[in-house]
């Protein structure tokens, strides 16, 4: 037993039955404790020695007992406070719900119904709270405590005790005091006249990461975090959850203002917006979701074409300057849902919905749109086309150019209008295409092969198909990257890349391809002119910013690669790009960062397997950002997922080694490490020199590894 719980049973003794602790923080100690004289458990919160020396007991108990007159349903009641040999305490209910904190660490982020439903309660005993003049002063979630569908607002009157005396000195401006994370720019000042408002800061920093599974900024000192607060523009929580409700963001972004007097004028007013309908924003109208089209046809094969027709109309809107477009990940989740469209476009946070069904009999096909205001329900426009298959890319471009008018976008001077785009003279070739695209996105060996299968075919069709001389190129140089030597696969992506340029010097997507192939060539001066050449001709161009960025993280070039893919993940949402953002963190030292970066390719990786459940290395990536963000044993889980999903897959198993032996499993990562090896990963030079691999350069079975290859 210790010293300070002898003190306590010993001073508490005819009182209460001190049992245990239970938590500790920076301020105090929790105890498990029996109530002697109403026979129930509560908690006995005891103050630091740091803290009770700088409040002294008077002001301690005066603050608390201004506390204990509030009385709310959302507010943890105060049963009893004291100085108990020189240990100041004070007695709340034994919760037996989760602290939010608890909550977050398993899930990082909650449901948007059940994040609103947390800030009604805890607004809700806020503003109880402010209309009695009591200000909180640290709003967090480790004071929140959620019980029976509820939440409770605990720990009133301790913040105020310590700003009545000045503050604890911290490493922040002003020695102010509070939980950094959480704070107002007002308090990181240091002025000691908060008033609500500060509460509503911290109360709408809560809500960001209740719905984004970050705080808004993150750093890795006290002093780094005040400056982000007081003079950094908060991140746009619109990108971090697209789904999140228009409305939701707008009025979390008002409450988040520098500036008390530009915030909420009370926190019933911020309640109150949160909970409103959603009011069109002066930019709804040009924001679009594009669901992903039914297949009606006979055979359900032809999902690839539903799906194919979905993201071409997906780019082709995302070119139109003015027009935001829901990423593909944020819709593709609401797949055969049969949700409402009102209520999805709510959820994503635009103005009007796509959807639409397509049914293929023979070479005739059938393609039925909508396009719904999202804020009436009423139709803007529909068609309904019954064509050829060979009028496929008619039919796309007359649904972005009727949008596009519905929506009366303003289109910049480069576009003019939409071009109409004939990739190929042969439908058929189309077609094949379309299924390459497919499963290239799934980066597994077999998948890869099987793509470049389809884009072969669909040269041989077409052999001036620049498109899928491109897509050959990058599957081919993404399978020399992946599983070396690959020689001949890497004299198939100079070639395909090389036809590419040469049917279609200006398509973007062949300057993409052709950077891809000369990196994999070693060639790097070369591959980064034709990875800018890419994104000139195409700003929202996805993959060249992704393999430069790549280039750049290769050659140490850190600042720039994290640039590069925190670019590509604002082009299009991938778990890819947002992990390999938190590696480049990781390489700089910037801690904090990487960790918040690790938090989004997360949540990104996991809307990917909802939809792609037998992605295995979605799954690794799942694992490793798990354990950087401090759960392992949830991680290594994952890590054994992915395994199962694809055994052979030679990248997954090496990426399973790295994982164990970042967490000193040497035995495991070296059988992990003897599979990669067996099922054709190859590439020495990189493990020779890969940090996560150290813990096991000392072991024989390693180094037989090196020799043998």
């Amino acid at each position: 037993m210790s010293e300070t719980l002898e003190r306590l049973s010993a001073a508490l003794a005819d009182r209460y039955a001190v049992e245990r602790e239970l938590g500790r923080g920076g301020m105090s100690t929790v105890y498990l404790a029996g109530d002697l004289k109403h026979g129930r458990q509560v908690a006995l919160k005891v103050l630091s020695r740091n803290v009770a020396r700088i409040l002294g007991s008077e002001l301690f108990l005066r603050e608390i007992r201004v506390s204990a007159g509030l009385s709310h349903p959302n507010i943890l009641p105060l049963y009893d406070s004291g100085d108990a040999d020189g240990l100041l305490y004070y007695v709340m209910p034994y919760v037996t719900g989760a602290s939010l904190r608890e909550r977050l660490e398993r899930e990082k982020r909650l449901s948007i119904k059940e994040a609103l439903h947390v800030a009604a309660d805890i607004a809700d005993a806020l503003t109880y709270a402010h209309e009695r003049g009591v200000v909180h002063c640290d709003v967090k979630p480790e004071n929140i405590l959620l019980e029976a569908g509820h939440a409770m607002l605990a720990d009133f009157g301790v913040a105020r005790a310590v700003r009545a005396v000045g503050g604890l000195e911290t490493s922040s401006p002003g020695h102010a005091m509070g939980t950094p994370a959480y704070m107002s720019p007002e308090a990181f000042a240091g002025e000691r006249d908060l008033d609500g408002r500060s509460d509503l800061y911290s109360l709408a920093c809560v809500l960001y990461e209740l719905l984004g599974g970050q705080p808004p900024f993150v750093a890795a000192t006290s002093r780094a975090l005040a400056a982000r607060h007081m003079f950094d523009e908060v991140p746009p929580l619109g990108t971090v959850r697209p789904e999140v409700p228009a409305h939701v963001v707008r009025t979390v972004t008002r409450a988040l203002a520098k500036d008390p007097v530009d915030r909420w004028a009370s926190m019933a007013a911020f309640a109150d917006a949160l909970a409103a309908a959603p009011a069109p924003s002066p930019d709804a109208a040009k924001s679009i979701a594009v669901l992903p089209f039914t297949n009606l046809s006979p055979d359900p094969e032809d999902e690839f074409l539903s799906d194919g027709i979905t993201e071409e109309i997906i780019t082709s809107l995302a070119k139109l300057q003015g027009l935001h477009v829901a990423a593909r990940t944020s819709v593709f989740q609401y797949r055969n849902r049969g949700e409402d469209v009102r209520a999805i476009g709510e959820r994503l946070g635009v103005g009007s919905v796509l959807e639409g069904s397509l049914r293929r009999d023979g070479r005739r096909l059938r393609v039925t749109a909508q396009l719904i205001d999202v804020a009436t329900g009423y139709h803007l426009w529909s068609e309904r086309y019954d064509r050829e298959m060979a009028d496929v890319f008619a039919i796309e471009d007359e649904i972005a150019q009727c949008i596009a008018q519905a929506l009366e976008v303003v289109l910049g001077e480069r576009e003019g209008a939409l071009p109409c785009r004939v990739p190929t003279a042969d439908v058929r070739a189309y077609e094949y295409y379309l299924k390459g695209r497919q499963f290239y996105g799934q980066t597994r060996r077999k998948s890869l092969e099987y793509a470049a299968a389809m884009f072969e075919r669909a040269i041989a069709i077409d052999p001036s198909y620049a498109l899928a001389h491109a897509g050959l190129a990058d599957c081919s140089a993404m399978l020399a990257m992946y599983y070396p030597p690959g020689e001949a696969e890497l004299a198939r992506a100079d070639a395909a890349s090389l036809k590419a340029l040469e049917h279609a010097p200006d398509l973007p997507e062949a300057h993409e391809a052709r950077g891809f192939a000369l990196w994999m060539q070693k060639r790097t001066d070369e591959a980064v002119a034709e990875f800018e050449t890419a994104i000139r001709l195409d700003p929202k161009q996805f993959e060249a910013r992704y393999f430069y960025a790549r280039l750049c993280f290769q050659k140490g070039e850190m600042e720039k690669a994290a640039r590069l893919f925190e670019e590509a993940a604002g082009v299009r949402e991938d778990y890819q790009a947002r992990f390999f953002a938190a590696q480049s963190y990781v390489a700089m030292g910037r801690a904090a960062e990487a960790e918040a970066a690790y938090r989004r390719a997360y949540a990104v990786a996991e809307d990917h397997l909802a939809l792609n459940p037998d992605d295995p290395r979605a799954a690794t990536m799942c694992a490793v950002a798990l354990c950087r963000t401090g759960q392992p044993e949830k991680g290594l889980a994952c890590a054994e997922q992915a395994v199962a999903i694809d055994p052979e897959d030679a990248g997954v198993r090496y990426n399973v080694a790295c994982l164990y032996a970042l967490e000193g499993k040497v035995e495991e990562a070296i059988t992990s490490l003897e599979e990669a090896f067996r099922h054709g990963f190859g590439n020495v030079e990189w493990i020779s020199h890969d940090p996560d691999l150290e813990s096991l350069r000392g072991d024989p079975r390693f180094q037989a590894l090196l020799t043998a290859k």
